[in-house]
């Protein structure tokens, strides 16, 4: 069970804006006031909103480096040099790598990919694997979602004649890599006007470059976004501006037209061709992409998605599929261990941040474990293991808190740390752990705020269910895809019970399914899901009344389109004063 979260609605935005967008557009106040709250105020903004196009991406250009790498490439490419796609073991670095890979392959065979092992070489550009390029006679690596704090790594391949063009989404350090090129947003003399994109998708504007530079029509490169909305989803980047763009048309291409690896993952996964969404993408394929990187190899998933043969990557699938059930069973128990360890009081810390740590744990799953520990005690967490001698682990924040530099403030103690606000790796020596503990818990508790240790359920608007018509349905569906900064709107209905068909379903029955009336308009009923909340079933059952937040979602099974709420949280009637 979750801790119990706040609600708080958000302020209504300018009655006068919402009711000329909402007479301009034709469509209901509340999606107008939505729109408002998302800064479309005008007939224009909306139609570009509904409407993305390829042509509103940024020439890629604009970003740092891009010239000095794409003229690096092509001196590769045209000097049949051996060339390394590198990158990360996650979702974002194995579609990263099928996607440029796949791009390269295209116009010379002296190219080859390579993925580090999670738990021999760990994160990053390893020293192993620039001898194994060099051994192999490759004279140029490009890096895709690490690379930026490679700096020692650079020194070394160029020591050994290898040239680098690292392409980063991560926060740079002061210092970069003396690399060829480095392609970052977020670097601060990088005037790309769009500076969250995934590392999948700084290596898609590093193809869409050479392809403008050399004369590649864009239309060839459109079939490879289906790659790069997987990475956008999975990784949590903002679905905004070019991101949302791109995962647009990526989400077209996906339902369309797959790569054989992903229609390989969209039938594993029980989904309905035609109809994935982000949420799929997010619950479904990303962690089975992932699976592979955390159990066996991340190599397995890049062979997966540039597999050219139907039955090849069926037997690729499979495999991953495995990892993923494999992985499922080991975070439970993981994850069991550390909630006994949290309540024994056995735990690092648990005062103001929760740090645990055991030597046994698979390193594969620690990022997941330390999720779940984030979802029952609402604190910022660290979840550690032991591999290769050192310490390691993954680090998850709650919503406004900086947990990036909060490690960073114990950086002494590290022998390396990588991340974003919210989430962070992290490698000491055991004997630094208990001080590392000590510190994080004292920083946190000097930054952290009581009102933030209590989750937040942010509410769009009100909503009677008279209002959820077809239209105001099809409508809401053009606000996809959805993501952070352009999240599923959140609504919330009050004084509503079950129509007396409630019941418990999924794995040891913890999910509710009900069909939801409204006190004061009982003929609208709709049908809802509400995760993970059974302990209010006999609340429900006996016909009590609830207040809900939720949002509303399409159902989509054997060929059947339903309307479905999906419960963010409920309370009982009676709590409400």
């Amino acid at each position: 069970m979750t801790k119990e979260c706040k609600w708080i609605v958000s302020e209504a935005a300018d009655k006068a804006k919402v009711d000329k967008l909402a007479a301009e557009v034709g469509i209901d106040r509340v999606l107008a006031e939505l729109l408002v709250k998302r800064g479309v105020e005008t007939f224009e903004q909306a139609r570009s909103f509904f409407r993305p196009s390829l042509s509103d991406l940024h020439d890629p250009f604009l970003m740092k480096d891009m010239d000095a790498a794409v003229e690096r490439l092509h001196k590769a490419v045209a000097g049949g040099e051996k060339i390394l796609v590198y990158g990360d073991y996650d979702v974002d670095g194995t579609t990263a790598v099928a996607l440029v890979f796949s791009f390269i392959r295209r116009f010379t065979s002296n190219v080859d990919f390579y993925i580090p092992d999670r738990y021999d070489e760990g994160y990053g550009v390893s020293f192993k694997s620039i001898d194994w390029a060099f051994e192999g006679g490759f004279g140029l690596i490009i890096t895709l979602d690490c690379g930026i704090k490679a700096i020692d790594k650079a020194e070394y391949a160029a020591s050994k004649g290898v040239d680098m063009i690292i392409c980063d989404h991560h926060l740079p350090e002061e210092t970069l890599p003396k690399a060829v090129a480095v392609l970052d947003p977020k670097r601060e003399d990088c005037g790309y006007p769009f500076d969250d994109l995934s590392g999948c998708g700084v290596g898609f504007k590093f193809v869409q470059a050479y392809s403008q530079r050399y004369g590649v029509p864009f239309e060839t490169l459109v079939p490879l976004l289906d790659l790069l909305v997987v990475s956008i989803a999975s990784d949590l980047v903002t679905m905004v501006g070019e991101n949302r763009t791109l995962a647009h048309f990526g989400l077209k291409q996906l339902n369309e037209d797959p790569h054989k690896g992903l229609l390989a993952m969209i039938n594993l996964s029980n989904l309905e061709p035609g109809h994935i969404t982000i949420d799929d993408i997010v619950f479904k394929i990303g962690p089975r992409i992932n699976a592979a990187g955390r159990m066996e190899s991340g190599r397995l998933a890049v062979e997966l998605l540039t597999a050219q043969d139907v039955s090849e990557a069926m037997l690729i699938g499979e495999k991953i599929n495995e990892n993923n059930n494999e992985r499922k069973n080991i975070d439970r128990e993981v994850t069991r261990e550390a909630l006994e360890m949290v309540e024994g009081k056995s735990c690092l810390a648990h005062e103001n941040a929760t740090v645990v740590y055991n030597p046994r744990w698979s390193k594969g799953i620690v990022g997941i474990v330390a999720s779940r520990l984030v979802e029952a005690y609402y604190k910022p967490t660290v979840v550690l293991t032991k591999s290769n001698g050192f310490v390691t682990g993954s680090a998850r924040s709650i919503a406004g808190f900086d947990l990036y530099e909060a490690i960073e403030n114990c950086s002494d103690l590290l022998e390396n740390f990588g991340g974003h606000v919210y989430a962070a790796g992290l490698t000491m020596k055991e004997e630094n752990l208990g001080e590392f503990a000590r510190r994080l818990d004292a920083f946190v508790a000097g930054k952290i705020k009581a009102e933030m240790m209590v989750p937040v359920v942010d509410i769009d608007a009100r909503l009677d269910f008279s209002q959820i018509s077809p239209k105001f349905f099809r409508i809401l569906k053009q606000f996809q895809p959805f993501g952070p900064g352009n999240s599923n709107p959140v609504f919330v209905t009050e004084n509503i019970y079950d129509a007396g068909n409630g019941r418990k379903v999924g794995a040891g029955g913890v999910h509710l399914k009900l069909d939801l009336i409204q006190e004061s308009q009982p003929y609208h009923q709709i049908a809802a899901i509400a995760f993970n909340m059974a302990e209010y079933y006999e609340y429900i059952k006996s016909g009590n009344p609830l207040d809900v937040c939720y949002s509303i979602v399409e159902n989509y099974y054997r060929g059947n389109s339903t309307i479905q709420l999906r419960v963010k949280d409920l309370r009982e009637r009676e709590e409400i004063i």
